[in-house]
């Protein structure tokens, strides 16, 4: 008999299913997310078909030699238990090859994923609440008026690979709101808001220091306006904790950062917010 699992890489146009199976799983992903996911590794986004329907997806991404990210990992309800879900891991697993692949898991699956050679790094807190806009007045600026290397230069201080296409793609997509402070001509954080299935992401939000990210938290508020906002924050950044606390956010969620091996060096002091659970 013919294996009626059929295992292939999604279609950058159909990369939409899988943003659409996170939203029904509540994971509120941004209204645009897809196209510039699909920007990172176009083979990277899977897919397993039974009798010629999707019955899961699965993410991994890979970003350039040494690091791949893992996402969307997702069984239609009505066919999980049936090893459908293992048979797509491995694959994606097999696709990334040799790198250390990266993912955000809820903390119930932490064990599971152990048990496949991934280890915890931290904790990422989601908080969530509404805020009633924000202060114009201060020091931030649209980000398009900085130059895109500085932009990159200062993710490759927080994040484990270059992703200069996905930033491209992340900054300029539509509805996305870019805010930066400079100081004496150069970038001191910046950060950007996208709208969501409900409210709006803060994703990501990068400083050198609080006072900077305050005034950026300030100025894309003060764009949005009053509405849900959801901040994912690594746990390590205490200034960052009291940052979304500072706002009337509360802790709803969490994920285990966790690698399958070393990463180079990140500055989570910098990180106030995570740009995406799925990719990183």
């Amino acid at each position: 008999m013919s294996d009626p699992v059929h295992i292939r890489p999604l279609d950058r146009d159909e990369i939409q299913l899988a943003v659409d199976w996170a939203a029904t799983e509540g994971w509120n992903p941004g209204l645009v997310d897809a196209g510039a996911f699909a920007r990172v590794d176009p083979g990277g986004f899977l897919v397993a078909e039974v009798d010629g329907r999707p019955a899961a997806t699965l993410s991994v991404v890979n970003y350039d030699a040494h690091f791949a990210f893992l996402g969307f990992y997702i069984v239609r309800p009505d066919l999980r238990g049936r090893g459908i879900g293992w048979r797509l891991w491995q694959a994606g697993i097999a696709h990334a090859g040799a790198r250390t692949i990266g993912l955000d898991g809820v903390p119930a699956q932490q064990a599971n994923y152990a048990s496949q050679g991934f280890h915890l790094a931290y904790r990422n807190i989601r908080f969530a609440g509404r805020v009633d806009g924000g202060d114009t007045s201060g020091e931030a600026v649209d980000l398009a008026r900085v130059p895109f290397a500085q932009v990159e230069a200062s993710d490759a201080q927080v994040f484990p690979a270059p992703r200069a296409a996905f930033l491209r793609a992340w900054l300029t997509a539509p509805g996305h709101i870019g805010r930066a402070v400079l100081r004496g001509g150069r970038l001191a954080g910046w950060g950007v808001a996208r709208p969501a299935r409900q409210g709006w992401k803060i994703a990501p939000l990068v400083a050198q220091d609080e006072a900077a990210a305050e005034a950026l938290f300030a100025a894309l508020m003060a764009q949005i306006g009053a509405d849900d906002i959801i901040f994912d924050v690594p746990e390590p950044n205490g200034a960052a904790l009291a940052l979304a606390r500072r706002h009337g956010l509360a802790p709803v969620f969490e994920t285990a950062r966790m690698y399958t091996g070393p990463i180079r060096p990140v500055a989570l002091d910098r990180l106030y917010g995570v740009t995406s659970f799925e990719l990183g």
